[in-house]
């Protein structure tokens, strides 16, 4: 709880401390001043801040988050009407990047110092160093506007081709931070003395890899995964901009650039809220990886 009040405050902050004026941005910017402060006293923008404050955070208590200054829409219908799109594209994402991630870095761990580990260690640096909205932007240009393979805006029900760009895109940093953090895991789970043991009794390399190291190094994976579901949450804020996808992010984007704060401020907390339960589930999963580690 103290997370989503230190989040619901942020986010008040941060929307009064933009500039700008909403009621001018609602009637545009030649409109009297006399307009101006009636759509002012309407949004009940011109009472003291601190009353601002609290009145927000009651209703958010209440889940009540208002509605939109340009569509006059309720901000929590609205979010949860663009939840579904977010979803697909960010669990698509961490899917991938899980998978792919995991997989090169126990090839890694296996065959140390070979191609494949150095293939994989170029592969980790490029992730890591390439911000997400550059990548993006690389892709738009190179695989949507010249190689013409996908496309490169907006998205159909069922159009698996329209996610291929933005997924990967958001994907490849956390897939390479995973790879880097499963590698040196799995290394040290393959030095101990019970993956030797394994090895004598006669069991396959591939059953003492899967069975005996992967589930036992993937603790700090799932750590990692957990921490880059947070990058994730905010980059498919520019994600979603930039590929004019239909989710959260495009909305929240959009809604800054228009100040619409009540907008700004759900889709906040939403993705806040979001964020709180995955980092809830990862901890019960710690459970099941690690016998080690015991719910209470």
């Amino acid at each position: 709880m103290l997370i989503i009040f230190g989040v619901l405050s942020v986010s008040f902050i941060l929307t009064y401390m933009l500039p700008g004026d909403p009621a001018k941005m609602m009637l545009g910017q030649r409109a009297d001043e006399e307009s101006v402060q009636a759509v002012r006293n309407e949004l009940g923008l011109n009472k003291p801040v601190y009353e601002q404050y609290v009145n927000f955070i009651v209703k958010a208590c209440r889940f009540d988050l208002g509605k939109s200054y340009l569509t006059n829409r309720d901000v929590a219908k609205t979010i949860l009407e663009k939840f579904p799109s977010t979803a697909i594209l960010s669990i698509t994402a961490i899917l991938f990047a899980a998978f792919a991630g995991v997989l090169i870095g126990v090839i890694s761990a296996v065959k140390p110092y070979t191609f494949y580990d150095y293939i994989s260690i170029i592969v980790a640096l490029i992730g890591i160093s390439i911000p997400q909205f550059v990548l993006a932007l690389l892709m738009v240009y190179v695989f949507g506007a010249e190689l013409k393979w996908f496309p490169i805006s907006g998205y159909i029900d069922g159009g698996w081709q329209y996610i291929v760009l933005p997924a990967f895109a958001l994907a490849l940093r956390p897939m390479a931070i995973t790879a880097r953090i499963t590698r040196t895991s799995m290394l040290e789970v393959l030095n101990m003395d019970y993956i030797k043991t394994a090895r004598a009794k006669g069991l396959t390399e591939f059953k003492v890899i899967m069975k005996h190291a992967l589930r036992n190094a993937l603790n700090p994976t799932v750590t990692a995964l957990s921490s880059s579901f947070a990058a994730t949450l905010g980059g498919v804020f520019f994600i979603e901009y930039i590929f004019n996808w239909p989710g959260i992010g495009s909305l929240a984007m959009d809604s800054i650039m228009k100040l619409d704060f009540p907008m700004i401020q759900g889709s906040i907390l939403f993705s806040a809220i979001v964020f709180v339960v995955i980092n809830f589930l990862v901890d019960v999963s710690y459970a099941y990886l690690d016998p080690k580690v015991k719910l209470s």
